[in-house]
């Protein structure tokens, strides 16, 4: 049976994840789900700490697993722009794309700091777009390693 494909995407934020994930369903006619709209879409300025992001992407996770898997199985691609900036991350990730036998491609969108935080600047979520939010994330950030199994393509 013929499988989607499940894109998804590591970098730092305001690295330009979300602009190159808009950019990547349309070209590939997948559907995309963005954590940032559906995290904004269900919980409006709720979000305005590391904790606060982790508790509700933790509550979308579960059920953007089991839709994700229901349009990978109907042989259509799923652009996820959810970050896969840590191990776990992005081994949640992988598994989705296991659990349907479907491939998975991650694009790592390397930037410097400075490039991120210019982004990150004008975009202008008060609630979160911030230097100190820049620097409070990052620190959970790793690249993804060799030994993840992760299909990486840098840009």
């Amino acid at each position: 049976m013929l499988k989607g494909e499940l894109v998804f995407f590591c970098g730092k934020m305001g690295s330009g994840k979300s602009t190159l994930a808009r950019e990547t369903a349309a070209e590939r006619k997948a559907v995309l789900i963005s954590e940032d709209e559906l995290l904004s879409q269900l919980f409006p300025d709720i979000i305005r700490s590391v904790s606060d992001y982790k508790r509700y992407s933790d509550l979308l996770k579960p059920v953007v697993s089991d839709l994700a898997q229901q349009i990978l199985n109907k042989g259509v691609s799923v652009v996820l722009d959810f970050p896969a900036n840590t191990p776990a991350q992005r081994h949640w990730l992988r598994r989705l794309s296991e659990n349907t036998n479907a491939q998975h491609l991650c694009y790592f969108v390397d930037r410097t700091d400075e490039v991120c935080i210019q982004q990150l600047l004008q975009r202008g979520n008060p609630n979160t777009d911030s230097v100190e939010m820049f620097h409070a994330i990052t620190a959970y950030f790793t690249p993804p390693g060799d030994d993840e199994g992760i299909n990486t393509v840098i840009v």
